[in-house]
């Protein structure tokens, strides 16, 4: 059967609307696996998550042999006419060697295959990781691969469409370049309209006012945190192998001022900053402490009038960490404490848990919030709102513009385990770079974050209403 090849850049988006696209949802066949959580074959599944930012990812699948043959057969949650197969592939596209579809009689039937003969330039291994890799991750063998580049799509445009598709097998043929290869996706489409990923976001997000860098007396800053009226910010000064944290106050042209440092929560040797503080209460960080007694490096300092003193570190119930550091926030009574770590109970990399509070103050076992908000890279930096439902958290795991992106999810009912798909809060915020560390002014209704600009972090904040922002506003 004829058929057309068309490549597409991969920071292109296009509508799919009025298309019928599925994506494969679950595997039939497969040639080779990493295992585990992160690089596995089942990260083939779904939409793309890696697009349309692409480049290297846990969040794609990474065959075994980087310049073997590999394969992959998939299938669909219902039949359907097939016009068009598009293969995502996040490292080094071009690889794609035949495609075959199933109309459900069990046998494929191939669609297009691409012409490779003795004249193709194939490649061979020039060092031990260009066949065989493993990725950089905890309790795995490290073996670096080679430079990545040309990341891309793959739509193949059939000239006669095939109805009834129930599954596809795809073959690659990967020593077609070198380098190291991972695939993010496989998509049907009844339509020559090319399918791309697309970022969830919301219209509101991309119609937001520019956003301001906010300069502090020569501080080169990070996590930001704003008292409940609005007119304190602590922030956490990088100064040399030191975090310090120091604490402005707002003047009354809406600049900061009056810069302090604050000696009283400055309790650890680096990593201090303070997650939240309201009237009774302020969550600080950056503590030290000792695996295997429960404690997190997380301290209360209660408000006694005005003034906030230290009081108990906060425990967690067999609490494990393969990381040197975290993010965390809790509800304004201290009920349910969220976190952003590495255990052994990860979706993939840092994920967002919650711990209940026992009656004696500490809190009971970490419980991971679910695969829809945690993917195969990292969640974390997490900011619960007052309505106890909004949660702004940052993340290089979900389609973005860049590095770390800033999300917003909803609890959707009275657990913490169930949440709503994360929202990407749009290009005004979000770059190609680091964007982190959000805390957002509920009282002047804006979000300050922390984004990477010309080689070092700058304080940014924007206007962003709580009927954009929360659900129910």
């Amino acid at each position: 059967m004829k058929t057309k090849l068309f490549f597409f850049a991969f920071f292109l988006i296009f509508s799919v609307n009025a298309q019928q696209v599925q994506w494969a949802n679950k595997l039939i066949k497969y040639s080779s696996d990493l295992g585990g959580k992160q690089f596995g074959i089942k990260r083939i599944l779904g939409k793309p998550d890696a697009f349309p930012q692409a480049g290297s990812s846990p969040n794609a699948w990474t065959p075994k042999n980087a310049l073997n043959g590999e394969f992959v057969e998939v299938s669909f949650e219902k039949p359907q006419t097939v016009k068009q197969v598009a293969v995502f592939e996040n490292l080094n596209t071009g690889c794609v060697s035949r495609i075959a579809v199933d109309n459900g009689s069990g046998k494929y039937q191939t669609v297009w295959s691409r012409n490779i003969n003795y004249k193709t330039p194939t490649f061979r291994g020039s060092i031990p990781a260009d066949r065989k890799y493993y990725y950089k991750r905890k309790r795995r063998k490290i073996q670096e691969a080679p430079d990545v580049l040309n990341p891309g799509i793959e739509n193949v445009i059939l000239e006669s469409a095939v109805s009834g598709v129930v599954a596809v097998r795809v073959d690659f043929n990967f020593s077609l370049l070198p380098g190291q290869k991972q695939i993010d996706a496989i998509g049907i489409s009844d339509s020559e309209t090319p399918l791309q990923a697309t970022i969830n976001t919301n219209e509101a997000f991309e119609k937001l006012l520019p956003s301001t860098q906010i300069v502090l007396d020569g501080i080169t800053p990070t996590n930001p945190s704003i008292t409940n009226e609005g007119k304190k910010m602590y922030i956490t000064a990088v100064e040399n192998d030191n975090e310090l944290i120091y604490s402005f106050s707002k003047k009354a042209d809406g600049s900061w001022g009056n810069k302090t440092l604050e000696t009283t929560l400055n309790t650890g040797t680096s990593y201090n900053y303070v997650e939240l503080a309201n009237s009774d209460f302020l969550l600080k960080g950056g503590n030290g402490y000792n695996k295997g007694t429960g404690e997190t490096g997380y301290q209360f300092f209660l408000n006694k009038n005005g003034n906030y003193e230290a009081a108990n570190t906060i425990k967690v119930t067999a609490y494990n960490n393969y990381e040197d550091t975290s993010d965390a926030t809790m509800t304004a009574d201290a009920k349910v404490f969220i976190v952003g770590i590495e255990t052994d109970f990860t979706q993939g990399g840092t994920d967002l848990y919650f711990a209940d509070q026992k009656e004696d103050g500490n809190y009971g076992f970490l419980q991971n919030m679910g695969k829809v908000i945690n993917s195969g890279a990292d969640e974390g930096m997490p900011q619960l709102l007052s309505d106890q439902k909004t949660l702004l958290f940052s993340s290089n795991g979900f389609s973005g513009y860049g590095d770390f992106d800033i999300y917003v999810s909803y609890r959707l009912d009275d657990s913490w385990k169930n949440w709503s798909e994360p929202i990407n809060l749009g290009s005004r915020i979000n770059t190609n770079e680091f964007d982190g560390l959000p805390f957002y002014d509920e009282k002047n209704e804006l979000l300050y974050f922390i984004s990477f600009t010309d080689g070092s972090n700058v304080l940014k904040s924007i206007p962003i209403s709580k009927k954009s922002l929360f659900k129910n506003k």
